[in-house]
């Protein structure tokens, strides 16, 4: 009897103890967001938005505008009100790629977000040699591959294509050589 009584009043010092540290537990848990988190949210809720470029459209420019902590974006024109945003562009600064936005009460000037370009850690290996497969190698004639024109006109074209059509029967020629 006295085996069955000590796995039971193990189980509830165990969980006597677990209860008595949950509110400490939780309130260091490192999945919460820290205590002074709202603060600087608050704080940087105007800084928010990104200014990430602007286009001259034909009813004058509209600019964009995007919130990474709603991942949300969206083209306005000058003093136009965006929903999506809640803001206002209320000056360009063409030269200095700069816009002043009003947005939660607040006004505040945004730079252009320049582009970070990283270099990728671990390069990609250069791929293994290719192994020349059995039989004859194929060539490609030059006239093939040095006859493309940017314009070309109808006799340009032509050649062209009597070109390619000879090279279509040499290799023909080869694989029957081969298969032979």
């Amino acid at each position: 009897m006295t085996f069955l009584v000590l796995p039971g009043l193990w189980l509830a010092l165990s969980l006597t103890g677990i209860l008595r540290a949950a509110p400490a537990i939780a309130s260091r848990s490192p999945f919460l967001p820290p205590e002074n988190a709202s603060v600087e949210k608050a704080e940087a809720g105007a800084a928010a938005l990104e200014f990430r470029g602007f286009m001259d459209v034909g009813g004058g420019k509209q600019f964009r505008l995007f919130d990474p902590a709603k991942k949300r974006g969206d083209w306005m024109r000058l003093n136009e009100r965006s929903p999506e945003l809640e803001a206002v562009i209320r000056n360009h600064h063409e030269g200095e790629e700069r816009v002043v936005v009003e947005h939660q009460g607040r006004t505040v000037s945004l730079m252009m977000r320049k582009a970070k370009i990283v270099a990728d850690a671990a390069a990609p290996a250069a791929p293994p040699p290719s192994v020349a497969p059995a039989g004859p190698a194929i060539t490609v004639t030059p006239a093939v591959t040095q006859t493309v024109m940017v314009n070309p006109s109808p006799a340009d074209e032509q050649r062209r294509l009597e070109a390619v059509a000879a090279e279509v029967n040499r290799r023909r020629a080869l694989r029957e050589q081969a298969s032979r």
